[in-house]
């Protein structure tokens, strides 16, 4: 898998790494057509905090196992979880066209979680669907509050700037 390591550094701690592109998996295998084949080769799950203002890749998220979904119950009702604190998680699909790399989809996702509680709120029905939506190209960030929006912009441009400059108008429009 190639990544981008975002801290070269060897400071001993987990480095951020985005997905960017991964050679075609049936690629030498023409017997199988593909058919009914999803990959997620491309996508990354960012983790957008509102509250430390904070944004990181977490590659946990896509098996609900990120850093703030671990050791966490999540249910479907939200005053279950009176405390809980919001985080986004933010799916990201980078495709390559002849300019290079560029954002294609992002889709946000909702959750909180209050820790002392070990308790948390999401739909996982959204999270899947907001998965699919990133992956068809789509950019869903309509419900996410204007200072998630400018620490998801922030950390997008930071990361690879030329991800950013190669990325659709729509999707940079959808920032404004």
């Amino acid at each position: 898998m190639k990544s981008f390591d975002q801290n070269k550094k060897s400071t001993g701690k987990k480095s951020n790494q985005f997905t960017i592109m991964k050679d075609d998996p049936i690629d030498g295998h023409p017997g199988f057509s593909g058919g009914g084949a999803i990959s997620l080769e491309n996508m990354s799950p960012l983790i957008v905090d509102p509250n430390e203002n904070r944004v990181w890749v977490d590659m946990g998220a896509m098996h609900a196992r990120s850093e703030v979904e671990k050791r966490i119950r999540f249910v479907t009702d939200k005053e279950e979880v009176p405390n809980g604190k919001p985080y986004w998680i933010v799916w990201t699909t980078v495709e390559r066209s002849e300019a290079g790399p560029f954002y294609y989809g992002i889709a946000a996702s909702f959750l909180e979680v209050d820790r002392e509680a070990r308790r948390g709120y999401k739909i996982l029905a959204e999270h899947v669907n907001s998965m699919d939506k990133s992956l068809k190209g789509r950019v869903v960030i309509d419900k996410m509050d204007d200072h998630s929006k400018k620490l998801l912009k922030d950390f997008l441009i930071e990361f690879n700037p030329q991800y950013w400059e190669n990325a659709e108008d729509e999707l940079k429009a959808a920032f404004d």
